[in-house]
Order: structure tokens, then sequence, then C-alpha cells
């Protein structure tokens, strides 16, 4: 059965690259009727914080792409020692007793690339043994085939086949000298336990993939399949870093700015993948449906933004397509909270709230837009610009909007043709423009001098607050 995981590390808030990863595992699973695992990688107990935990999960629930399996590495290290002791009971590795300050770290470079330490490969078992009894401590190292003319290869579904000679892979650690496992050991120890059958991460992690295979390989016969997804790069080309480019490469950025979930998927998936047909602005339903390794890049992508502006304009694009686009009914809630942020509680009930929404999103961008631009929508205290307390003082509009609010008062009928019909009625016995009536009941409405068609403004404020607009205006 096809099962991915996605295997973040709580050392900080939830990367955009971390996310896209994230992202085109669920769609693989979903795409392809699999498992989605999330595991996190927990180990390092000197970098974790309760807050980058916490940010890693507020960011995949906002993206409101559930996952299916949870794990957490630090729960299962009796397992990844286990399955290091069983490679080194193979012959496959050996303890390393060097000092620490003998270590590869600190050797001179002009020496050449550390591969491990010869007279600790050559110790006899006895030796090893005897030292390891005599509590000495060590670190496990894998005992990488040396002077085998062997190579270690593997497939990868992006960057297809890779290989390298095993005479230039180091003997990397699977335990520390505390008895802890590295991250190669606990990784593979995981995959292989919860049988993902597709490794799907960065390509900065292509480099650790041969030492991984060499692990399956010790382990089992079953391997997994790898892809490898390009980088996301910073418009000066350099790797988008958190330390470096700050809450930019955060996804807390983006939903804090207002932006829906749909759209930011949206985004990321076109961060190094397209659909082959120039499509741009798609559901998360239809990516799934399109999406193939096929179909993502193999040269990195570049997130563009400003020391002005950390949001990428694609990104906003699309979030103002999604927003005007979206049933109204995801949306709402969305909106809801933008206003109770603000300090907004709406009136009325859902349905005419859902309404209202449908009726003013078409130009908007962002979810704070709501509150900022439409806060006449629903509430009476409004402030007025300037331009559109203009458009009141034309000759004609105040009275004309009031005679208009007598006219609507005197039935029930709040259809917008019904609206348009007694508006222009009022203009005619006034002789004046529809146009001075128009613009003005825009102005009394909303205190502004844009929004929604003209008509459609009554409706979405409502009979009441219109009667009563009109009325003191």
């Amino acid at each position: 059965m096809l099962r991915v995981r996605f295997a973040p590390s709580p050392t900080g808030y939830l990367h955009i690259g971390s996310a896209r990863t994230f992202i085109f595992n669920w769609l693989y699973a979903r795409r392809e009727g699999g498992t989605m695992v999330l595991r996190i990688d927990d180990t390092d107990v000197e970098r974790n914080t309760e807050a980058s935990m916490q940010s890693i999960f507020d960011g995949l629930r906002w993206l409101g792409l559930a996952w299916d399996e949870q794990y957490a590495q630090s729960d299962r290290i009796a397992l990844h020692q286990q399955m290091a002791w069983k490679i080194f009971e193979k012959g496959l590795a050996y303890r390393d007793f060097t000092p620490m300050q003998s270590t590869e770290e600190e050797r001179d470079p002009a020496a050449g690339p550390w591969l491990g330490d010869p007279a600790m490969r050559a110790l006899s078992p006895a030796e090893s043994q005897r030292r390891a009894d005599a509590g000495e401590p060590f670190v496990l190292r894998y005992r990488v085939p040396r002077n085998q003319n062997r190579w270690v290869n593997f497939k990868d579904l992006v960057y297809r086949k890779q290989a390298k000679k095993a005479d230039d892979i180091e003997d990397f650690a699977l335990l520390r000298s505390n008895g802890l496992p590295t991250y190669h050991m606990a990784s593979c120890a995981d995959d292989l336990d919860l049988r993902i059958s597709h490794i799907i991460r960065g390509q900065d992690h292509l480099s650790n993939t041969f030492k991984h295979v060499l692990i399956f390989e010790a382990l089992s016969d079953a391997m997994p399949e790898f892809a490898h997804l390009p980088l996301l790069i910073a418009p000066d080309g350099a790797k988008l870093s958190k330390r470096k480019h700050g809450p930019v490469v955060s996804v807390t950025t983006y939903r804090d700015a207002g932006f829906v979930p749909q759209a930011y998927v949206n985004f990321l998936c076109l961060l190094g993948w397209n659909p082959k047909n120039n499509q741009e602005f798609m559901t998360v339903e239809a990516i799934m449906e399109k999406f193939t390794f096929e179909g993502i890049n193999r040269s990195n992508a570049t997130v563009n933004f400003s020391d002005e502006d950390p949001i990428d304009p694609k990104a906003a694009w699309l979030n103002s397509q999604h927003l005007r686009t979206m049933p109204v009914a995801l949306l709402a809630p969305m909106v809801r909270v933008a206003m109770e942020g603000a300090g907004i509680s709406a009136q009325g009930d859902e349905a005419q709230f859902q309404q209202t929404v449908d009726i003013i999103r078409s130009r908007y961008s962002v979810l704070g837009d709501f509150p900022a631009k439409g806060r006449a929508y629903f509430l009476d205290d409004f402030d007025t610009t300037p331009e559109a307390a203009e458009k009141l003082n034309v000759d004609g509009a105040r009275e004309g909007l009031r005679a208009l609010g007598e006219r609507l008062a005197q039935d029930e009928d709040f259809s917008e043709a019904h609206i348009e019909a007694e508006l222009r009625a009022v203009a005619d016995a006034m002789g004046i423009k529809a146009g001075v009536l128009i613009n003005g009941s825009r102005a009394a409405l909303t205190g502004q001098t844009v929004g929604p068609s003209a008509f459609a403004v009554f409706t979405a404020v409502g009979r009441d607050r219109v009667l009563r607009r009109l009325a003191a205006v």
C-alpha cells in the first residue's frame, strides 16, 4: 500500500518549503488512495521548542489538509537503537572509539575529505567489545564498503538515476557516543517500521539518500522510492532561510496577511510544479487530479518578495481569485474570524451574513479587507471618505436619497430591480441624473465610492439599515 510521510523538526516555525513538501506528499497520497503520515522528528532535544512544535501544527491545520497517522520520533528511540545494533551484528557497522578532539570535523581540509578511521575499522570484535565493556565511549558507524568498485544507486522520481561511488561516502554515524540515534539512523528506522513506500522531500536531502540506501539494504529487502523536490530560493538566488529572510519564509506570515488556505496551497504547488497546460488558478481538488512527479521541475523555484512587501505578487493574485470564487459557505467562517479579530461582531442570521459576504467579496483581495473596507455592511459605525462626501454634496443628492428612502419604505419589495426602478423614478421626478443618486447612495450606505454593483449595495446592507441611513443623510 502506498504510504508517504512528512517529517518536520520542531526547531523553528513551519517553513514555506516544508509546507510545500507536506502538500506534495498529501497530493500524491490522496491521488493514489494512499496514507499520509505525520512524523515529528523531535530527537534533537537541545534545539526543539514547544513554540516551534505549536507553529508546525498551527500551520498544517491552517492548510486544511488532514493527515491519517501521527508519530513522534522521540517515542521510538528504542526501535532506532535496536535496528542500529542489528546492522552491527551483521558486521556492517563498527565501534569508533576515536576521542572527540580527533574527529573528522577538526581535520585539516587539505588532507582531503574524511572517510573514516582505518584503525577503528580494523579493530577485532574481541578488542572492540573489551573497550566497550570497559566503559570507553564510542560512536557506532556504518562500515561503508571500500576498494570494491561498489556504486550506490537509486532512481529518483524527479532527478532520475543517481549514483555515487561507495569509496566517496564516509563511514557515517548510526549512534552517537551517548547512545542516541543520528538523523540518518532514526529516519530510516522509522521509514522501514512505518512501511513508508515513497519518501518525498527537499532536494537538499538528495546527498543523504546514498547513506539511507545503505541502511535500507542492511535492514530490509524493501526499498522505498525517492522523489526529491527543487529548492525554494529568494529573488537574489540564495536559498530561502529562516535566519536570513525571517518571517518571509513562514507559513503564518501568509495566514496573518489574510490569505485563504486554498489559495496558499495553489501558490505553493506552482513553486516547482506545473500541470503542463499553463493553468495557474486551480482548486485543491483540481491540483490533486493533475498532480504527477513528471510535472515537478528540476530547477529551483523563486519566491518573489521585497523588503517592503513580504508577499509574492502571484500569491496575492491567486488569493484574490480564490477569495472571489470559492464557495461562500467555506469563505464566510473565515470572514467572520477576520472580523472578530478586528473587533467586529456581525449581526443578523447566517444566511444574511453569507449573502452579504458573497456580494461584497468581488473587490476584495485578502480577508482583512472585509473588516477594513466592509465595515459599513455589518455595523452602523463607519467612516465616510472625503471622496464619498463629495458625492453626497452634489446638488439634489441628499434630497433625492431621502425621497428614495421614503418610497422604499412603502412596500416590502427590496429586490435590486425594484430599487433601481424607484431610484430612477425619483431622479426623473427631481430632474436630476440617475448617476447622482447612484453615486450618492453608495456614499450614504457605505461611506465609500467603490464597491459591489450599485443596487447590490442596497441588498448587502439590508433593508432596515438602508432606510435608516437614507433618512439620516
